[in-house]
């Protein structure tokens, strides 16, 4: 039952945009508290569940998948996939932790000079402007970059190594928040909700 509480929930805020990925049993807190619905996508609709609702839904709905319900000794609950909160109606402003992890994810395991992709293995972080020419260790100063780039740039500016960006690097927009977290599968169990996020985030300067 572990492996199913730790399975991702899409949050939706009361406005139905998408903002937050958390684990089953965190969701189902929230449904219990009354603090959240469970949105089920039936064929052509959406149908929005109170927790009471959902739990009666389980029983005459039982999954195919065993991953998909949590089983007690006296019954079952179907895992929700999205939630509805009932009171939040902002979008969250999040900071992407600069990990190397995300970066190889902003530049799709990509070197930012030769445009090669690698496996990660494979890849180094640059600093454009070298850390020893005040160059800082941000969004907009690190690049993917494979051994045999990083070794010829060595300690030196792009223009003066005679190589070149392919795209300037830039800090991921809120976005990528969610999508960071996702594999494919789960992108396309969400695209419509995801897709409603993308035309109805508030536009930045």
């Amino acid at each position: 039952m572990e492996a199913v509480l730790e399975q991702p929930v899409l949050v939706l805020n009361r406005l139905w945009q998408a903002v937050n990925v958390i684990g089953a049993k965190r969701a189902f807190g929230l449904l219990a508290r009354g603090h959240a619905s469970v949105i089920h996508h039936a064929t052509d609709d959406f149908r929005v569940f109170s927790f009471m609702d959902w739990m009666d839904f389980s029983v005459d709905n039982p999954p195919l998948d065993e991953m998909d319900a949590v089983h007690t000794p006296n019954t079952m609950v179907r895992l929700p996939r999205v939630i509805l909160l009932t009171f939040f109606d902002k979008l969250p402003r999040k900071e992407i932790k600069l990990t190397r992890g995300n970066v190889f994810q902003r530049d799709k395991d990509t070197c930012q000079y030769c445009g090669r992709i690698f496996k990660r293995e494979d890849l180094n972080l640059d600093h454009v402007i070298p850390r020893d020419r005040g160059g800082r260790t941000t969004w907009e100063n690190i690049v993917c970059s494979c051994i045999k780039c990083n070794s010829h740039k060595a300690n030196r500016l792009p223009h003066q190594a005679h190589m070149r960006l392919i795209r300037k690097p830039v800090r991921p927009k809120w976005r990528p928040v969610i999508s960071l977290v996702l594999n494919n599968k789960q992108r396309e169990r969400w695209k419509d909700f995801l897709d409603l996020a993308y035309w109805n985030v508030e536009l930045e300067e």
